[in-house]
């Protein structure tokens, strides 16, 4: 006490009061023991809690376990499968179809109460620019991330097939549970350079379109049910009607759905007809009305194109 006020005890050997959440000595054993049943030895903590749940048993959440596991050494591969091996990283990723790789950030959505804020989760796919995927919550969670992340390659039809999911270095992109949801889909998660704020730009790019629809509402949202029902009309809006620029003004669903080519051919035979019937109104050829072709992810160096890689 100094002048008749408190101050924090700097001392580095001070004895502090333990956060009330944290997990007790005997809670983690049981953990630690649970993990090492035979009828859960070759299990990853995604799949004991929910099978512990259907049985009315709780001990923890998934990031717990992976954390007490961590702490116990025992943070290794769980199964008869072979452990993923670990290759060198390439600098760059190229898609040349739609599911082979993916983009994905949290922004915040404003609400009627300062201070608040909703939590858009979006998942979008590179080539088509199409939005594979959303939710919206009232927290950041790598926990719920990694769900969304599963039920979007569901939805998608491409697990078991090679995906790239970039993101930038936040804490819900790189927590435990999410990494180890992308580990057990087989996905290869790429990340934006340190200290390089527009590493992630087709998440970004979509965040921008989005906050700045004429309908976007500047005073906030109400509550978080009208949040979501503003975002699933934003995405309807994006994925079937809004002809992008990037992609040679198709709607992000036609090429990922592999409609892009017929309906830019038919654009230019209409172009070609116009210009055989009245030539002098073009002194050069009608539009290009090719298909934007292969996108290229490139968190590292973008001047190094001999660097680049195809996904699969």
């Amino acid at each position: 006490m100094c002048g008749g006020e408190l101050t924090i005890d700097k001392r580095p050997d001070a004895i502090r009061p333990e956060p009330p959440n944290k997990l007790s000595e005997t809670e983690r054993q049981t953990i630690i023991e649970t993990c090492n049943e035979p009828e859960y030895a070759n299990l990853p903590p995604t799949q004991i809690v929910p099978i512990l749940l259907d049985e009315g048993i709780y001990h923890a959440s998934e990031s717990s376990y992976y954390r007490v596991l961590k702490g116990a050494n025992q943070l290794h591969h769980r199964g008869r499968s072979q452990a993923p091996k670990k290759v060198g990283k390439p600098t760059s990723f190229t898609a040349r179809k739609a599911n082979e790789v993916w983009s994905w950030d949290i922004t915040y959505l404003g609400s009627t109460i300062k201070g608040r804020f909703y939590y858009l989760y979006l998942f979008e796919d590179i080539f088509s620019r199409k939005v594979v995927g959303y939710e919206v919550y009232e927290q950041e969670c790598g926990e719920r991330a990694g769900n969304l992340l599963q039920r979007c390659m569901l939805r998608e039809q491409c697990l078991n097939t090679p995906l790239v999911l970039h993101s930038d270095n936040g804490a819900p992109m790189k927590a435990q549970t999410m990494k180890a949801k992308m580990e057990e889909l087989g996905v290869l998660p790429s990340y934006s350079r340190p200290r390089v704020s527009d590493d992630n730009p087709y998440s970004e790019a979509l965040f921008r379109t989005l906050k700045y629809r004429p309908e976007w509402p500047s005073s906030g949202f109400g509550s978080l049910e009208v949040a979501r029902d503003w975002v699933q009309n934003f995405v309807e809006w994006y994925n079937n009607k809004h002809r992008h620029s990037k992609i040679n003004f198709v709607t992000p669903a036609q090429r990922h759905h592999g409609e892009e080519k017929a309906i830019l051919s038919n654009r230019e035979l209409v172009l070609e007809k116009k210009k055989e019937a009245n030539p002098l109104r073009w002194s050069r050829d009608v539009r290009d009305c090719r298909p934007a072709g292969p996108v290229s992810l490139n968190p590292e160096k973008e001047s190094i194109k001999s660097e680049h890689k195809d996904v699969a």
